[in-house]
């Protein structure tokens, strides 16, 4: 009985780790829910008792996959933090999340403008969701009075984008083949320049 009931849950993670190695190798568009049942030793009517759709299961896949179950994580910890090292080890945390996933990433800036619009809704609410998650933790810093007053939601953007376009330049369009980069001494000093533009 106990094997049984572990089991739905172990088939759901080999479809969910199949598809995430197929969706990064070849695409959302590329990778076909025979493909994956194949892969993940299933037949393609069991994936479909789990994931009924392939929009419902690329949706968990990049849920899952993504940055915001690690800064949901990761928030808990870094309240009891001083300022600056709370946004040192969020912007850590997620340079190795987009590292991790950079394969993923790149295919899907590849493809953004070919998905169903489904897709795409499913994306932008993925990181909408996450940019709100941030904002409310500089919410807290602002309740605290350690921020200034000024758009949280602005502020979460200017943050997790100066780290995203760091990893863009350096992972999508190689820049790390030419010239490497001290990651460390770059994530102390940009969150050095952010804290400094939004302390009181």
């Amino acid at each position: 009985m106990a094997q049984n009931a572990k089991e739905p849950y172990s088939t759901r993670d080999k479809i969910l780790k199949t598809a995430l190695s197929l969706f990064s190798k070849k695409g959302y568009l590329g990778a076909t829910t025979r493909e994956i049942a194949k892969e993940a030793g299933l037949a393609e009517v069991t994936l479909f008792r789990y994931f009924p759709s392939k929009e419902m299961l690329f949706e968990e896949v990049i849920n899952i996959h993504s940055f915001l179950p690690t800064l949901k994580g990761v928030l808990p910890d870094v309240k009891r933090m001083s300022y600056e090292n709370a946004l040192i080890t969020i912007a850590t945390r997620f340079l190795e999340t987009l590292t991790l996933r950079k394969d993923l990433i790149r295919i899907m800036h590849s493809e953004i403008q070919r998905y169903p619009e489904k897709i795409q809704k499913i994306y932008h609410a993925l990181i909408d969701e996450t940019l709100k998650t941030l904002a409310s933790y500089f919410s807290q810093m602002q309740k605290k009075e350690v921020m200034r007053e000024f758009g949280v939601d602005f502020a979460a953007h200017a943050f997790l984008g100066m780290f995203f376009s760091y990893f863009n330049t350096e992972e999508l369009l190689m820049r790390k083949k030419y010239r490497t980069a001290n990651v460390d001494l770059l994530i102390k000093e940009f969150v050095e320049i952010f804290v400094k533009g939004t302390l009181k």
